[in-house]
C-alpha cells in the first residue's frame, strides 16, 4: 500500500519542500539496524516517492545519534519476509541448507538495493553518527552523500565475521582498490574527511548544519528539469556498470555467500563468532540461544 496516509513502525515519510521528499529511517533504540520490517517500509517509502510526479528528489536520512548499524541480528523480528512483502521473483524462503538463507539476501540486500540505486530520482544521503557494515550498502545505492563531522563509515565484515564484505559489493567504485583492501582487511573505521577525500562523500558539514545543507542540495536539484536529472542518473549509472560495477557486485555477494557457508561448515552459525568483540558475540550467542529454545518448546 503506497497511499499518502500509510502508517509506517520504523520509517518516517515527509516533504519538507515542494519537490522533495525526505525517507527518514527511525529506530533510534537500535540505532537504526536494518530487519526486514525497515528493508520493505523503505522500498514502500521509495516506490512512492518516485511514483508522486510532485517529487523530483529523494533524500534518505535517520533519526538519533547514528544513521545505521548494520543488519538488525537481535533475533527481535521475523528473519525471513512474508509472501506479501516479497518485491522480487525469487522464492524458496524455507529451502534447505543454505537454499532459504540464499533466497532471503538475494530479496532484502542485493536485488532491492539495486532497485533502489537504479531509482529514477536523485537520492541524497544525509548522513551523521555511525555507518557499520550492513549500514553501508544503503550509503552506497544514494547517488549523493552529504554527512557530518562526525560521521564515521565502517565495513566489519571481513576482520569481524570471516566474510569477503557487505552484500552490496560495491568497494572499488568507491575508493581506490589499494584503499579499499586495506579498509577490508583491518575493519578501521573511516572518518567523514577521509570519505570525502577518497571521493565516497560529496560533503562534510558540521553536525548542526547538516539536515540544512541537504535540502539546499535537494532543492538545487530538484529546480532543475526533472526529466534531465533522471537522464543524468542513467548515463552515470550505466558508465559505472561498464567498468563492471554489476558484474562485481554480483560476484562479491556470492563470495559474501561462501562465507556464510564456510561458518556454517565450521563453526555452525552463518559468521565467524569467535573473530567478533565481546559484546556482539555476546548477543550472537544470546539469540542463538533464544532461537534453540524456542525451536525446543
Amino acid at each position: 500500500m503506497t497511499t499518502e496516509d500509510r502508517k509506517y513502525e520504523q520509517v518516517i515519510y515527509e516533504e519538507p519542500a515542494p519537490k522533495v521528499a525526505r525517507i527518514v529511517m527511525n529506530r533510534p533504540s537500535r540505532r537504526n539496524a536494518q530487519g526486514v520490517t525497515m528493508t520493505y517500509e523503505l522500498d514502500d517509502a521509495f516506490k512512492r516517492a518516485c511514483h508522486d510526479d510532485k517529487i523530483n528528489v529523494i533524500i534518505l536520512a535517520a533519526s538519533g545519534d547514528h544513521w545505521n548499524s548494520g543488519h538488525d541480528i537481535s533475533g527481535e523480528e521475523a528473519s525471513m519476509p512474508s509472501p506479501d512483502q516479497v518485491v522480487g521473483l525469487w522464492g524458496d524462503y524455507g529451502g534447505k541448507g543454505w537454499e532459504g538463507f540464499y533466497s532471503r539476501e538475494r530479496e532484502i540486500y542485493l536485488e532491492i538495493t539495486e532497485r533502489w540505486r537504479n531509482a529514477p530520482k536523485p537520492v541524497i544521503a544525509e548522513i551523521q553518527g555511525s555507518v557499520i557494515s550492513g549500514g553501508i550498502i544503503l550509503t552506497w545505492m544514494c547517488d549523493l552523500i552529504v554527512c557530518s563531522e562526525d560521521a564515521r563509515f565502517r565495513d566489519a565484515t571481513a576482520a569481524e565475521m570471516g566474510i569477503a564484505g557487505v552484500e552490496f559489493w560495491q568497494h572499488p567504485y568507491e575508493m581506490s582498490v589499494r584503499q579499499a583492501k586495506e579498509w577490508l582487511m583491518t575493519g578501521g573505521w573511516l572518518t567523514a574527511q577521509e570519505a570525502e577525500r577518497r571521493g565516497m562523500v560529496n560533503h562534510v558539514v558540521p553536525r548542526d548544519q547538516l539536515a540544512a545543507r541537504t535540502l539546499d542540495l535537494a532543492n538545487n536539484i530538484a529546480a532543475k528539469n526533472p526529466f534531465t536529472m533522471k537522464m543524468v542518473k542513467q548515463a552515470m549509472n550505466f558508465a559505472q556498470d561498464q567498468m563492471g560495477r554489476k558484474a562485481s557486485v554480483d560476484f562479491g555477494f556470492h563470495l559474501h555467500q561462501i562465507g556464510h557457508m564456510q561458518a556454517m561448515l565450521t563453526s555452525g552459525f552463518p559468521i565467524d563468532i569467535d573473530s567478533m568483540p565481546p559484546a556482539m558475540r555476546a548477543t550472537i550467542q544470546k539469540a542463538i540461544a533464544a532461537q534453540k529454545g524456542a525451536a525446543a518448546e
